[in-house]
């Protein structure tokens, strides 16, 4: 059932993503053209003219983004001790990696730092680095080769860090991770993932019995970036799509039962 929802989602994003359907769009405008149904052709492409343009001036995606990040803030003070640290992958440059033989990362390379810095903080708490690969091809290339040349390049031991790197997206992240530790009820176990992403990985958390900390990281909005007008159709394009991305996941998540609410906090 689990491979069946990896598919099914990751097809349905090839369809949906917002970046696909403008060029979708674009290329739908093109048939009516070369079949002389210009009346369409001109509906169509005046549509497409003032989302582009609409994308470009307004930051549509920030707005959908913030409450996201504000659901769980960062932590001001944490325990004495925990019993360990988990980070979700994501951050990692899978393919640049493998190519060329060193650690590359994208986005929300603040996953690393804040994992880094706990673990050196709390030596005596497990610490796991979870995720394989996403991708629906080259599953044999995982996140956790960028990880472990990452952590080792920065003195840390990695025969100390538990890596699960078998699973393919949040959900089992946190099944499969639960099942290695096999944590109890009473332990205290802190959660590092990017800000956005963090409501919906702590109700995978929550729907499978572990209670986790949030340490939120990789902030990508905040209060003085929400009424702000620039010219940036690529950057609004981009945060419009991991805004959509992370609601559309909330909802498959929440109607498939794989969180105990829509929205958790």
């Amino acid at each position: 059932m689990n491979s069946v929802f990896f598919w099914i989602s990751k097809i349905f994003w090839l369809i949906f993503s917002p970046d696909l359907l403008l060029v979708l769009c674009i290329f739908i405008t093109c048939i009516l053209l070369w079949i002389k149904s210009y009346k369409k052709a001109v509906f169509l492409s005046s549509m497409l003219s003032i989302l582009v343009l609409t994308i470009t001036v307004f930051p549509f995606g920030t707005w959908l983004l913030y409450p996201l990040e504000k659901r769980f803030l960062p932590p001001q003070t944490l325990p004495e001790s925990i019993d360990g640290i988990i980070m979700l992958a994501g951050a990692e440059n899978i393919l640049g990696t493998h190519a060329w033989k060193q650690p590359e990362l994208g986005d929300g390379a603040e996953r690393y730092l804040a994992f880094m810095r706990l673990v050196r903080a709390y030596p005596d708490a497990k610490a796991v680095f979870t995720g394989g690969s996403g991708e629906i091809t080259q599953q044999h290339l995982k996140s956790t080769l960028t990880s472990k040349l990452l952590f080792k390049e920065q003195g840390l031991d990695i025969s100390t860090i538990i890596f699960e790197s078998e699973s393919r997206n949040t959900y089992e992240n946190a099944l499969f991770t639960h099942r290695i530790i096999k944590p109890s009820p009473e332990e205290k176990w802190i959660l590092i993932t990017s800000a956005y992403h963090m409501p919906r990985s702590v109700g995978i958390f929550s729907k499978i019995g572990w209670k986790v900390i949030p340490f939120s990281v990789d902030h990508q909005t905040h209060r003085a970036t929400l009424f702000r007008v620039s010219i940036n159709f690529s950057g609004n394009l981009n945060t419009l799509k991991n805004a959509v991305r992370e609601w559309t996941g909330l909802a498959a998540y929440y109607i498939t039962g794989k969180t105990d609410c829509f929205f958790p906090g």
